[in-house]
C-alpha cells in the first residue's frame, strides 16, 4: 500500500542548496523514514488453515483463493504497496498452529493471520497475535469465547459463532414442538462451547438436554454414540460437530435408521460441501443456521461463480466467504490508517471504527468485543426435485436479524466491554 511522503526539497524552497542538503541529512522526521520503509515492505497476509483434514473442503485452498481475490479486488485500479498472501496447514493442532504463527510473525513479517478453522487453534493463535501486536481475523473458528472470556483487542471474529448457530437452529426446532434433545458433541473447544450455548437456549425456551456424549475429532465410527442417542428418550439428536465429522455422522445415522425410529436429526453446523458430499437424497429437510449462501442474490452469485472458476468448480462455503470479506475490510482499514500495518491493535480498532460493506455479507459493523454483526439465515436443504442446477441446495426459511442472533455484549464476559 503506497504511503505518500513530501519530498524534502519542497519544505524549504527559499533555502540554499547547501542548507537543503544539511536539512536532508540531519532533520528528516523519523516518522517519514518509517513510512518510506513501510511503503517498500510488502504487507503480508497469512492464511492459517486446514489443507489436509476434515475442514479442507470448507476452508483450505479455497480460503487462500478467497484471500487472493480480496487482495485483487481491493488493489484493482489502485497504486498499492505490494501485498503477499502466504498459507500453511495447521493440521488441526494448536501447538503446530502456534509455532507457525510465531515463525510467520518473527521471521516472515506477517501482519495479519486469517481463517483459522478449529477453535482450539484459534484460541492458541489469539494469544500470540495479542502478545506480538499483530491482527487476527477469524473466519473458520466458531467458539463464542473469542468474543467472550478470550476476547482480544487484536482479534475479530467474522462469520459466525456457537451462540448464533445455537440460537437460530434451536429456536426453530423447539418452536416446532421438539423440546427434548440428545447431543453428539465434538470433544474439543468448539463442541464444548456449542453444547453449552445450546443448553442455555434450550433452558430459556423450556427445553431439556436429556443426554450427551463426547466424540473424538475426525472419528470414522459413530456407531456407539448413535446407539446411545437412539436409546435415549430425546426427540432430537443434535450433531455438534463439523466438516467430515458431520458428513460421517449423518451418513451413519441414516444407515442406523435413526430418523425412521422417530428421532429428528439436527446439524448444528452444516456447510455447502457437506450437502454436496451427502447428496440431497440423504440431506434433504435438514434445517440449520448459516451466515452466507452463494445463491442469495446477484452479488453473491456473481462473486461465487468467479470463485468457483478458480477453485476447481467448487462453490464457496460460508467460511471462505468470510475470509474474502474480512481481508477486504482489513485492507480498507490499513488504507484508512495511512498504509501502516505494523500495529495490529491499531488496525483492528480502525476496522471497528469503519462500517463494514461487502458484496457477500452486505452492510454491518464490528462491536468492541470483536464480533462482526450481520444478519444470519435459517436454511433448509432442498429435496432432489426442488434443485434446478448444480449447487442449488438451500432454501431460506427465515432471515434472522442481527439484533436477535448475536450474544448481548453484557453476557459475553469480554474485558474490553468495560474499558
Amino acid at each position: 500500500m503506497t504511503t505518500s511522503t513530501r519530498p524534502l526539497h519542497r519544505r524549504g524552497l527559499m533555502a540554499s542548496a547547501a542548507g537543503l542538503l544539511c536539512l536532508a541529512a540531519v532533520a528528516a522526521p523519523a516518522a517519514t523514514a518509517q513510512a518510506q520503509t513501510q511503503a517498500q515492505t510488502p504487507l503480508r497476509i497469512g492464511v492459517l488453515t486446514d489443507m489436509s483434514s476434515l475442514y479442507a473442503d470448507i476452508t483450505g485452498n479455497g480460503s487462500v483463493v478467497a484471500a487472493q481475490m480480496a487482495v485483487e479486488d481491493f488493489t484493482a485500479g489502485r497504486k498499492m504497496r505490494p501485498i503477499e498472501v502466504l498459507s500453511a496447514d495447521h493440521l488441526n493442532k494448536a501447538d503446530i498452529a502456534a509455532s507457525l504463527a510465531r515463525e510467520w510473525i518473527d521471521t516472515k513479517g506477517v501482519d495479519v493471520i486469517v481463517d483459522l478453522p478449529n477453535s482450539a487453534v484459534a484460541l492458541a493463535v489469539n494469544n500470540i497475535a495479542r502478545d506480538k501486536n499483530k491482527a487476527m481475523l477469524v473466519a473458520g473458528a466458531s467458539t463464542s469465547d473469542l468474543t467472550g472470556k478470550a476476547c482480544s483487542p487484536n482479534t475479530i471474529q467474522w462469520t459466525y459463532d456457537t451462540y448464533a448457530l445455537a440460537v437460530g437452529t434451536t429456536r426453530a426446532v423447539v418452536g416446532s414442538g421438539d423440546k427434548t434433545w440428545f447431543a453428539l458433541t465434538a470433544d474439543y473447544a468448539f463442541g464444548q462451547a456449542m453444547e453449552n450455548d445450546v443448553r442455555n437456549v434450550l433452558k430459556e425456551l423450556g427445553g431439556t438436554m436429556v443426554g450427551s456424549v463426547r466424540t473424538p475429532l475426525n472419528t470414522q465410527d459413530f456407531a456407539s454414540f448413535l446407539l446411545q442417542a437412539q436409546a435415549s428418550p430425546a426427540k432430537v439428536v443434535s450433531l455438534i460437530n463439523a466438516g467430515g465429522d458431520t458428513i460421517n455422522s449423518i451418513k451413519q445415522a441414516t444407515e442406523f435408521g435413526l430418523t425412521e425410529s422417530g428421532k429428528r436429526l439436527v446439524a448444528m453446523v452444516l456447510y455447502l460441501h457437506d450437502v454436496h458430499s451427502l447428496g440431497l437424497k440423504i440431506a434433504q429437510g435438514l434445517q440449520f443456521t448459516a451466515a452466507f449462501y452463494w445463491d442469495l442474490n446477484d452479488q453473491t452469485r456473481q462473486w461465487s461463480k468467479r470463485f468457483a472458476e478458480r477453485n476447481g468448480g467448487k462453490y464457496p462455503s460460508q467460511l471462505q466467504a468470510g475470509v474474502y470479506a474480512e481481508v477486504l475490510h482489513y485492507l480498507k482499514a490499513v488504507e484508512a490508517a495511512g498504509g501502516q500495518s505494523a500495529d495490529g491493535k491499531a488496525i483492528i480498532a480502525k476496522m471497528k471504527e469503519i462500517p463494514t460493506d461487502d458484496p457477500l455479507f452486505g452492510k454491518g459493523s464490528i462491536r468492541v468485543d470483536g464480533r462482526k454483526l450481520h444478519d444470519m439465515y435459517l436454511f433448509e436443504v432442498k429435496t432432489p426435485a426442488e434443485s434446478n442446477y448444480p449447487w442449488d441446495y438451500y432454501k431460506v426459511r427465515q432471515v434472522i436479524p442481527s439484533d436477535q442472533v448475536w450474544r448481548p455484549l453484557k453476557d459475553g464476559g469480554c474485558a474490553l466491554v468495560a474499558q
